[in-house]
């Protein structure tokens, strides 16, 4: 995995990710708003800590979502044959938070 951060001022953080095939995030909450834009990759699976079902997430280059808060501890797995990159644009709660703390 690759996490590399491309700019961050004030409330606004944007890092780039890249998820080799079978590479996977780090266990994570997602505490603020963030918009996401998918560079290359086709398919994450979601995985849940507490041991629910994990649900397969097909992507494809150039789509963008908006995703919101989310208290589940989780993580993603790229489960394609490509390698899965993003760029996503945090909206902090305050200059120093940490996006997706584990």
């Amino acid at each position: 995995m690759v996490e590399e951060i491309l700019h961050h001022r004030e409330k606004v953080l944007v890092r780039r990710l890249i998820l080799e095939p079978d590479d996977a995030t780090h266990w994570h909450r997602d505490v603020c708003q963030r918009v996401t834009v998918v560079l290359r990759g086709s398919a994450l699976r979601i995985e849940f800590r507490d041991g629910g079902s994990p649900k397969l997430v097909e992507i494809s280059a150039s789509q963008v979502d908006w995703d919101t808060p989310s208290t589940h501890v989780h993580r993603a797995v790229n489960v394609g044959t490509d390698a899965y990159e993003e760029v996503t644009i945090f909206f902090l709660e305050n200059i120093d938070a940490v996006p997706q703390p584990e």
